[in-house]
């Protein structure tokens, strides 16, 4: 046991002296490296340097190690508005490494009364840049406050959340020019192709959102044209309603809109009968008045309902299988 304290004691003197030595030492050099964004958006190594000599007082190179805080610089750099995370050290040639994680921009928000700011991942607001604009979602018609509520941070989650969706994919980044938040809090899209507009409703399921929108692009509008609807609404649980432009006040036969509801069911369940023994069809379209709709048999508490969709089979969703795309489609016989 006696001799177990005794190598202990002597390892710690040792352990001591060599940081004792260290000290005394002067730092012989120091790195930056700036980590986050493929782009420097906010800040640089320049800027860098100059937060750590005003906290140093002086030059760090050739400073005495012992002089030098490296906890109060740590922390210097972290109030840093555009800086998430600094970490600092010395390697055994007395070569200081300054590391700096950089605030990532995932959207920018213009408020009612016309201000601008980015947010990141953590929700925290980020002044522009002079430097370079960042290529993220945009998002309007946010409440301009000083001080921001519970009720507001839950919006900060929901544009969070809808533009890290859109940022990730990039379909999605190139065609959404950008989103509108509504009195009531619901969000609205602007595409770049296409002129229409897209209501998504709160910020709920938007992957499942975002599928039905495809699956309207792919089966309507690539046939029909991005300018035929004047609306697409994808806000109800398992269900794409879009309504055609400028029939918004037309009148329609409620028999002959049935008999072409079933019609093309028909012709849609023919269409991907060859699909069905692989995995169940989950959408098809319908035509409900003015507008074509798209509805689940499936229902969620997530979502509203929309009472007035007629209810029928849907069309299979993004990352459903397929039928061979060279096989002839069906098309419906326009009836007068």
């Amino acid at each position: 046991m006696m001799l177990w304290v005794c190598i202990g004691g002597g390892m710690l003197s040792l352990l001591i002296a060599a940081i004792g030595k260290k000290n005394r030492e002067d730092c012989t050099d120091y790195t930056i490296a700036i980590k986050g964004s493929a782009e420097k958006f906010f800040i640089n190594a320049d800027d860098i340097r100059k937060i750590l000599r005003s906290g140093a007082g002086s030059e760090l190179k050739g400073k005495k190690i012992s002089e030098i805080d490296l906890k109060r610089l740590e922390q210097l750099l972290r109030n840093n508005i555009w800086i998430r995370k600094a970490e600092m050290w010395f390697d055994n040639k007395n070569v200081l490494h300054v590391e700096v994680y950089e605030r990532e921009p995932i959207a920018r928000i213009f408020t009612n009364a016309g201000n601008s700011f980015y947010i990141d991942s953590t929700e925290r607001k980020i002044p522009l840049s002079d430097r370079m604009s960042a290529r993220v979602p945009v998002f309007t018609g946010f409440p301009d406050k000083k001080v921001y509520s519970a009720k507001d941070s839950l919006l900060f989650t929901d544009v969070k959340n809808l533009a890290t969706y859109i940022k990730n994919d990039p379909f999605w980044m190139s065609q959404v020019a950008q989103v509108n938040i509504t009195t009531e809090r619901n969000f609205e899209l602007s595409p770049v192709v296409g002129n229409h507009l897209v209501k998504l409703g709160n910020g709920k399921d938007i992957e499942k959102k975002f599928n039905r929108l495809m699956i309207f692009y792919k089966q309507v509008l690539a046939q029909k044209g991005f300018d035929s609807y004047s609306t697409i609404d994808v806000q109800y649980t398992g269900q794409v309603i879009g309504t055609k432009r400028g029939s918004e006040k037309s009148k329609v036969d409620t028999v002959m809109l049935k008999r072409r509801v079933d019609e093309m069911l028909k012709q849609m369940q023919k269409q991907y009968d060859s699909v069905a023994a692989i995995k169940p069809i989950t959408e098809k379209p319908t035509i409900s008045g003015s507008q074509v709709s798209t509805s689940s048999l499936r229902a969620t508490k997530s979502q509203p309902t929309n009472p007035n969709a007629l209810k029928a089979e849907s069309l299979p969703s993004k990352n459903e299988n397929k039928p061979n795309e060279n096989k002839p489609k069906a098309v419906m016989k326009k009836t007068n």
